[in-house]
């Protein structure tokens, strides 16, 4: 590009990060005032990471915290997360794994599948139904290839006529579908219509799995009607609405002397309506009967509060990776620590019962 001195390019050409971070576990929960990720490193190194890690945490932090509403929402019936069309290709790869990490049960992204072992789902589309002579013929085609517990896509045409079509190639199979997927219409009239066909029809084996537009909202106005599975697309990989989680990655304390070892001093903005807070903290999140109620910072070199746990984990140390736990081990510790959430901040329209705030010194003794 020409933009760049020689000796730039060729610090950059042998640049290798050597600094430290700290970070919430993954799967952890936060508040407002939370210092998520903290990077011990030279000035220069601490800012050429900048970009990547906010455009890290921001996406994944929205996807997971959606999902986790959802998987509230949805209270133990299955979700899969079918993305991967709403949003940049290596984004839905990112998007599935948050989504599986707080709860969701399957991906229809193969690459997510075969990258971090999370289980693959889906169905047939429209197109597939379009492409034969007759619908029926579809759903045979189908059921031959992949079983009857395969999961019919029926209201391509019309619902009713859709179902019982699927109904018949099935019976000519010597069982019933494993699933009927219902992708339009008023839900809160569709399914329990469904519902009835086919227990009448002595299908009563069969599941009902909906998508098309579900949110978390959604999804809690169907949570008393006969569904047994939700599709969740453009409403997680954009985080709800949210397509981003809103951090900032700020200088916190900064040695005043270039290339000396000297204690570093708090820095912090002062702007308004973008004021910092300075100085090098350590969180712990305080319980009481299992529940969270505060959320304390102390200066890293003091001992956390009594009834505590600590938040931060090593991510790298010295430039290597050092993280202690894998994606299997954080998505159970995610669900415990959702547990730890007062009822009040689980609920869809809940706010956070408490804020990170730096210790005083009474608390700490």
């Amino acid at each position: 590009m020409g933009r760049f001195s020689d000796g730039l390019l060729n610090h950059l050409a042998t640049f290798r990060f050597d600094g430290d971070v700290w970070s919430y576990r993954e799967g952890d929960f936060y508040v407002p005032g939370s210092p998520v990720l903290r990077v011990d490193a030279s000035f220069g190194a601490a800012l050429l990471v900048e970009t990547l890690v906010l455009s890290v945490l921001n996406h994944d932090c929205a996807v997971a915290s959606a999902a986790a509403r959802m998987h509230d929402a949805a209270v133990g019936r299955h979700l899969i997360e079918m993305g991967g069309r709403r949003t940049h290709e290596l984004a839905a790869v990112a998007a599935a794994r948050a989504a599986w990490l707080v709860g969701f049960d399957a991906t229809s992204n193969l690459l997510a599948g075969t990258q971090y072992g999370i289980p693959t789902a889906g169905t047939a589309a429209h197109a597939f139904t379009l492409a034969h002579h007759d619908e029926e013929a579809a759903f045979d085609a189908q059921m031959r290839a992949h079983g009857l517990e395969t999961t019919l896509l029926i209201d391509t045409y019309d619902l009713r006529t859709g179902l019982e079509r699927g109904l018949a190639a099935a019976k000519r199979l010597g069982g019933v579908p494993g699933a009927v997927r219902i992708d339009s219409g008023d839900l809160t009239v569709e399914v329990p219509r469904v519902r009835h066909w086919l227990d009448d029809a002595g299908a009563e084996a069969t599941r009902i799995v909906v998508s098309g537009d579900l949110d978390e909202y959604r999804i809690a106005d169907l949570a008393d009607l006969p569904v047994d599975g939700y599709g969740v697309g453009t409403q997680l990989v954009v985080g709800s609405g949210h397509a981003t989680a809103g951090m900032v990655y700020k200088a916190v304390a900064i040695a005043r002397h270039s290339g000396t070892f000297e204690p570093v001093v708090p820095v912090h903005k002062e702007s308004e309506g973008k004021a910092t807070r300075g100085g090098v903290v350590r969180p712990y999140r305080v319980l009481q009967d299992g529940i969270a109620t505060a959320e304390v910072l102390v200066e890293r070199d003091r001992p956390g509060p009594a009834d505590s746990r600590p938040l931060h984990v090593p991510l790298v140390r010295d430039g290597r990776a050092v993280y202690p736990y894998s994606l299997k081990q954080d998505r159970p510790f995610h669900q415990r620590v959702r547990a730890e959430m007062a009822a009040s901040m689980r609920s869809l329209d809940g706010a956070p019962a408490f804020e990170a705030e730096v210790a005083a010194e009474s608390s700490l003794n």
